[in-house]
């Protein structure tokens, strides 16, 4: 129902009132008991509208708290007023209204508790992480379509010329019809290569085929920075769990390979209570720090989306440490 429908229908309702009044020989004007109970509808709504325009939280409910109040104190006195005032008995309901408000005013205005503020925090992080994901998901599509289209779909439209060259040379030039095939194969080796690569960024196969564990280890092997890999993850590890926690290591990994001039480096499982710390340490010089890179900025959002966190210690002059730290659910 709109504004305009209800403000009709009160206004309907008030002078259908009138007119009755008018029609039955008037006498006490009742009528105005149907203008209150109007006016008490029509001004609740404004007090509720009003109040709702607060952000979520604890001043939310003290705005409703305030309007229900309002809304109290307004009919006592409406009702005062209409039965000819006397003793100014709404005073004590106004005063217990403005005490209702006034201790509720106070509690807000005090720190938020313990519970509170991981609630608070808890409800930024996720809301945070969902940003977050929503926007590396559409960055991962984007680069996704750049890496097929530059290099799958180049080599697959060069295949494609070779053969058909390759086609029409077959019956004139055999040698010049061999060449072109096997340069196509070439091309086709390549565009699989390069398949093989895109996929391999979305989820690496290894880590579906082999688990976690294995997964760092061949990654290790590839590096060329010497890493020893020392425990194991849980076995109970989604596979959302394990591929973030996959590509973190790998960030972390890659960043060792390519900034810190380390010699040496490690990852080691280690699993306490409910929780799994994988840390990521090398020898390198260290000053290592998330907010100037893209990397590990996109690892924190990757981490965000199941609750896991990232910490960095690298001194300058090293050595580096980095630790993700992941909730494990219970088997």
């Amino acid at each position: 129902m709109t504004a305009t429908i209800r403000r009709t229908v009160a206004g309907a309702l008030c002078v259908a009132a009138t007119v009755a009044w008018l029609v039955t020989g008037r006498g006490v004007f009742w009528p105005r008991w149907v203008y209150f109970g109007v006016g008490m509808v029509l001004l609740g709504r404004l007090l509720l509208r009003r109040a709702l325009r607060v952000p979520p939280g604890r001043r939310l409910w003290l705005a409703l708290d305030a309007a229900a109040c309002t809304l109290i104190g307004c009919a006592d006195l409406s009702v005062w007023v209409l039965t000819g005032g006397g003793y100014f008995w709404p005073a004590w309901t106004l005063l217990g209204l403005v005490t209702i408000v006034g201790l509720h005013a106070w509690v807000v205005s005090r720190p938020p508790g313990a519970r509170e503020r991981e609630l608070t925090e808890r409800v930024a992080t996720l809301t945070r992480s969902r940003r977050s994901a929503v926007d590396q998901q559409a960055a991962e599509l984007k680069r996704i379509e750049r890496d097929l289209h530059d290099g799958a779909q180049a080599r697959l439209v060069s295949l494609s010329l070779a053969l058909g060259l390759a086609g029409d040379l077959l019956r004139r030039d055999v040698d010049g019809a061999a060449q072109l095939l096997a340069e196509a194969r070439a091309t086709a080796t390549a565009a699989l290569d390069d398949l093989r690569t895109v996929t391999q960024s979305i989820h690496p196969a290894v880590l579906a085929d082999r688990g976690l564990g294995d997964a760092v280890r061949a990654l290790a092997l590839d590096l060329a920075v010497p890493v020893t890999v020392t425990g194991d993850p849980p076995a109970q590890l989604g596979p959302a769990v394990q591929t973030a926690a996959y590509f973190a290591v790998a960030e972390a990994l890659a960043n060792v390979a390519k900034h810190s001039a380390a010699t040496a480096a490690s990852v080691t499982f280690d699993q306490g209570g409910d929780m799994l710390r994988i840390h990521v340490d090398d020898n390198g010089s260290g000053g290592a720090d998330p907010g100037r890179g893209t990397g590990l900025r996109g690892i924190v959002g990757r981490l965000d989306a199941i609750d896991a966190r990232l910490s960095v210690d690298s001194p300058v002059g090293g050595p580096t440490r980095v630790t993700v730290t992941i909730p494990i659910e219970p088997a």
